[in-house]
């Protein structure tokens, strides 16, 4: 989820945890469990930081380790302690359960997007995603800042965030319910269906489909169980495996290929250098597909450049290729 999702998740947890007997009748503990629920909320999220390095390395490992089934347990263990500093009469084993249940409930929402994470490891680094989830989902984030005014309001915030979150079950299953549907459809138009990303967006019944058969890639979208084609491609064979070779190690093409599930490629021979071009089929908009890797070889099939990363039209992508080495 995007960051303000969790962070008034961050406060819902600090409302819920008012049911807590041992948290209601001790201040410092209370205190200090808030804190943990917001900064839990965050927590797994500082690999963001990454991005500051280049693309290759955020995309590679963002959502990674530090979602992880070790950093579930890491994390909490190390607010609680940070914390106890602060708040020394805090009830240290209550103050670990509700930091535990805030970077837990992070990683947890995560899988639901497209995007996804590496929860599975250290076991597998397989990207877990569901898919059934929008990056941000006005609903959730809507339900959410309601909760906090009623709370602000007067109501009992255990109770109140109660509430919601049964309702976020059954929106959640309603979700599901209406992927599943989709699904069905696409099977039926679709019988050497090989693979099918069904990625939510920010309206509750419209998706964003990427299919894969035996010989083509079809993209599109889906409303409610009707499904609309809008691009078409030839599913083709690397052509050169030579060039393959030369470019698979290279740092963004290799995070590019560890992320993307369903990508086409294109190649283009000028005199003096080569381009390949690996497109996700996942996010198109506009008639764009904005999440590439590209790389620049010369005529040795040396490396002379690299880019990956998300570029919304083919100008910002140009201008990004000009400050590469060339």
């Amino acid at each position: 989820m995007d960051t303000g999702t969790h962070l008034v998740m961050g406060v819902a947890l600090g409302g819920l945890a008012s049911l807590d007997s041992v948290v209601a009748s001790s201040e410092p503990t209370a205190t200090a469990v808030m804190i943990a629920a917001l900064v839990g909320s965050q927590a797994p999220d500082v690999d963001t930081i990454l991005k500051l390095k280049n693309n290759a390395l955020y995309i590679k490992h963002h959502r990674g380790i530090t979602h992880s089934i070790p950093a579930v347990f890491l994390w909490p263990t190390a607010i609680t302690l940070t914390l106890l500093a602060f708040f020394p009469n805090a009830d240290w084993l209550h103050l670990w359960g509700w930091s535990f249940l805030a970077v837990f409930l992070h990683v947890f929402v995560d899988i639901f997007n497209a995007y996804g994470t590496q929860a599975l490891r250290p076991f597998s680094k397989k990207w877990v995603a569901l898919g059934w989830i929008n990056t941000f989902d006005p609903f959730i984030f809507g339900i959410h800042l309601v909760g906090i005014i009623l709370w602000i309001l007067g109501a009992h915030p255990g109770y109140t965030f109660l509430v919601i979150y049964a309702v976020l079950v059954v929106y959640y299953i309603l979700r599901f319910r209406s992927q599943q549907k989709i699904k069905k459809t696409i099977s039926k138009q679709f019988p050497e269906l090989k693979m099918v990303i069904i990625a939510p967006t920010i309206r509750f019944y419209q998706w964003r489909v990427a299919i894969i058969d035996h010989d083509h890639f079809y993209v599109g979208k889906a409303f409610k169980d009707k499904l609309m084609i809008y691009d078409q491609f030839k599913r083709l064979p690397f052509p050169e495996k030579q060039i393959l070779s030369a470019i698979q190690e290279d740092e963004n093409v290799s995070a590019f290929l560890s992320f993307s599930p369903a990508y086409r490629w294109e190649m283009e021979e000028e005199d003096d250098k080569i381009e390949v071009r690996f497109i996700d089929l996942r996010y198109r908009k506009d008639g764009h597909y904005p999440f590439v890797a590209i790389v620049h070889l010369d005529r040795d099939l040396n490396i002379i450049s690299s880019f990956t990363g998300w570029v919304y039209s083919e100008e910002k992508l140009q201008k990004k290729l000009e400050i590469l080495p060339d």
